[in-house]
């Protein structure tokens, strides 16, 4: 294990949920236009896929199944909702951000994906044997992307690091969470469109925990 993970695991810290909500509006607010924007885009790309029957430029005479578009959906997800932290980021650091920032990404592709297919297959074997070690994974592996996208870890050491520092206080993360949960649950009321800001609100929020707990590169290292 590398000395940065070493240093982050040994530490101590609060978790300061109310902090977490106002740093994660100010970061928010500061680009609201394009964090929305990049939602719906999210969005509107989802429903075109859910409505196709077959995918564009398929041949008539040779039909492809249309789950093989969602499946390329799912395969680049990681990297387009990792798009959320990295001008998360960079605007906690003080620097701008344009909407192509929204798919750096893609630079990380290899290392964003395998977090969040490993995470996600070990998150739902816990589900499944007995829900609550589900649960823990859940929650642990919250700072896993973060990780990779601040500190350039690999996949595992990211989702070791992050479990082992969250679960130093894992109750007041599991607190957090559901609060977003409950964040977003309003914003699904309004007809949906309130997802538009509270998802990645959300983020904003764990960004923010993030840069408290953990602390962000600098713009150098950077």
């Amino acid at each position: 294990m590398s000395s940065f993970s070493s240093d982050l695991t040994a530490r101590d810290y609060d978790v300061k949920i109310g902090d977490y909500f106002n740093r994660g509006w100010e970061i928010f607010k500061q680009k609201a236009p394009l964090f929305i924007l990049f939602t719906l885009l999210l969005f509107v790309i989802q429903v075109i896929i859910s409505a196709l029957p077959y995918p564009l430029g398929s041949r008539s005479d040779e039909p492809v199944p249309g789950g093989i578009l969602n499946f390329a959906f799912n395969v680049v997800t990681p990297a387009l909702t990792a798009g959320y932290y990295f001008v998360a980021f960079q605007l906690a650091r003080g620097r701008d951000a344009v909407f192509g920032d929204f798919f750096q990404g893609f630079n990380k592709f290899l290392p964003i994906f395998l977090t969040a297919l490993i995470s996600g297959i070990l998150t739902a074997i816990g589900f499944v044997l007995l829900v609550l070690p589900g649960i823990y994974l859940a929650v642990a592996y919250l700072f896993a992307q973060p990780l990779v996208i601040d500190k350039s870890a690999d996949f595992w050491q990211a989702m070791e690091t992050s479990r082992k520092l969250i679960t130093k206080k894992w109750f007041s993360f599991f607190g957090l969470l559901l609060l977003i949960l409950l964040l977003n649950m309003a914003g699904a009321i309004v007809v949906g469109i309130g997802l538009l800001v509270t998802v990645p609100l959300s983020v904003c929020i764990i960004a923010a925990a993030y840069e408290d707990i953990v602390g962000l590169n600098s713009v150098a290292e950077v």
